[in-house]
């Protein structure tokens, strides 16, 4: 980042341009060794997402509500494309919420002292399934 400030702006501003503001197409495709048209296009589509701008003359800069942006779409793809696996994994083991939120507080389940037991152990409750129970299931 260059130390020197310019007297026509304030220098929070100038900071503030500093910080926020993406490496040039040129810098980037030279750092990662990638065609300045990859580069370009990915800058690109930052843009037409609306994470940042283009300033003429100035460069790329990131949108003030870039964060939450981000935040909101990769909650929108969890929800899509990962909780209903998860969800379905739940109701297939019988887990219930008490369940859940004693094992993710403090890593081991409460009420079902085995989980905590590596498998195959004694106590385990798949250890005390015979062949034939696992024939039965399927």
């Amino acid at each position: 980042m260059d130390r020197e400030w310019n007297g026509s702006q304030p220098i929070y501003r100038q900071l503030r341009d500093r910080v926020d503001s993406l490496p040039s197409v040129r810098t980037v495709a030279a750092e990662y060794r990638v065609n300045p048209l990859t580069v370009l296009k990915g800058y690109q589509q930052l843009v037409d997402e609306g994470l940042v701008e283009s300033r003429r003359g100035l460069g790329m800069f990131i949108n003030a509500g870039a964060r939450n942006l981000l935040m909101s779409g990769e909650r929108e793809k969890f929800l899509a494309e990962e909780w209903p696996r998860i969800q379905e994994t739940i109701q297939r083991l019988g887990l219930k919420t008490n369940e859940l939120l004693d094992t993710s507080a403090n890593g081991k389940s409460k009420e079902n002292p085995h989980l905590s037991q590596k498998q195959g152990e004694m106590g385990h409750p798949s250890s005390k399934r015979t062949p034939k129970d696992h024939e039965e299931e399927r």
